[in-house]
């Protein structure tokens, strides 16, 4: 439904004419559609002539009802569903429930698999920030990059197949460890594959961040003030672009950050515009690089040893509630489990870092032009399985 408004717009008025043409405001609908690997997207927008003035994103087109479903399977299956919210960031996705999970059983983890733990997850975290440093620069009209991005990612992505069996759900998280140990010679191969990504990672300056085009689609475009930030609950890689200097790796280390606080960096940049959110993104796949040596450094110095716990044939939780959260590669990752005592959750709730990112997009959409939203919608960097849930 459209909203009739006079003197506003393109026929607002006519030179030496005196007279005032009523206009109408468009409201336009971007999707329902798949762009990409990033999900199914509906925009409303209303527009005064090319400029927006009214935004809101409708969400809803992929739910799934994971949290429900939580309920319906045990300690066990509920692995399955939390890796599959957000395809980018499946292994830290397992990650998080079953440190919920441990929590509540009072369980300790083997020392290789919290290390082991820490490198895979870091390894996704570089297979999820190619995957936008390639498809970005690819929305606003440069193909070339994803072909690198897609090329690195490969790399990665062999080794973490051939020690999970999948190259996007790796189910390789249990609670209590790993599924299984590593390969023999895993490590050395995991160790070529990091230098080779490290060697060439330099492509996205280059091609991306050196290119004046670029620059100029996303320099001052689509500022996100701190205040938003934090009013919305933004979190991750664009909260960071807007000086918000926030990571849970570091400021409540989980797994083995708290012993690579030396190797670890947080990115901030104080702009909060399109151009500061991959810039954030580019620098951060370099310290998931560096600590992913780190971690292949302490591991080779460990004694061999279980990658698990060994488990009762029956799992159950204790009753009681937890709270287990993560830094994942899109922002904060949090589960909040309830137990009855039953081998099944009474209550999984899901907070996901996508679903918080995607609603500020009506605070800084108005007053943007509309080829302008398409370089601030692809800077979210959101997945929109993470959003629906």
């Amino acid at each position: 439904m459209t909203e009739t408004t006079v003197g506003i717009g393109a026929g607002a008025g006519l030179a030496g004419s005196g007279t005032e043409l009523g206009t109408s405001d468009m409201v336009l609908n971007i999707g329902p559609q798949h762009p990409s690997t990033h999900g199914v997207l509906r925009l409303r927008l209303r527009l005064d002539g090319e400029r927006i003035s009214e935004a809101e994103p409708i969400i809803g087109y992929m739910h799934r009802g994971a949290e429900k479903l939580f309920e319906a399977r045990d300690y066990r299956q509920i692995i399955m569903l939390a890796n599959r919210h957000d395809w980018l960031s499946a292994f830290s996705n397992e990650l998080g429930v079953v440190l919920a999970v441990e929590r509540m059983l009072g369980m300790e983890v083997p020392e290789r698999a919290t290390w082991t733990r820490t490198l895979l997850a870091e390894l996704n975290r570089v297979l999820n920030h190619l995957m936008f440093l390639g498809s970005y620069p690819l929305e606003l009209g440069g193909i070339t990059p994803i072909f690198h991005a897609f090329d690195e990612r490969e790399r990665l992505q062999s080794v973490l197949e051939e020690a999970s069996g999948g190259r996007m759900h790796y189910m390789f998280n249990r609670v209590g460890g790993l599924k299984e140990d590593l390969p023999a010679g895993w490590y050395e191969r995991v160790r070529g594959a990091v230098a080779a990504v490290r060697a060439r990672a330099d492509v996205f300056d280059r091609l991306v961040t050196g290119n004046e085009i670029f620059r100029a689609r996303t320099s001052g475009v689509g500022v996100l003030a701190p205040e938003l930030v934090h009013a919305y609950g933004v979190s991750g890689p664009i909260a960071r672009a807007s000086g918000v200097d926030f990571d849970l790796r570091r400021d409540e280390p989980y797994l083995a950050y708290g012993e690579l606080a030396e190797v670890l960096r947080v990115p901030v940049r104080q702009t909060g515009d399109c151009l500061a959110r991959f810039e954030v993104l580019l620098e951060q796949l370099h310290v998931s690089l560096d600590l992913a040596d780190a971690c292949l450094d302490r591991l080779a110095s460990l004694p061999q040893g279980p990658v698990n716990v060994r488990l009762p044939k029956v799992l159950k939780a204790p009753e009681g509630a937890t709270y287990a959260w993560t830094e994942n590669p899109l922002g904060i990752n949090g589960y909040y489990l309830v137990s009855r005592g039953d081998k099944t959750p009474w209550r999984l709730k899901l907070r996901s870092a996508s679903f918080n990112n995607l609603q500020v997009l009506s605070e800084i959409l108005p007053g943007q032009l509309v080829p302008d939203m398409v370089a601030i919608l692809g800077s979210m960097f959101f997945v929109v399985g993470d959003v629906d849930k």
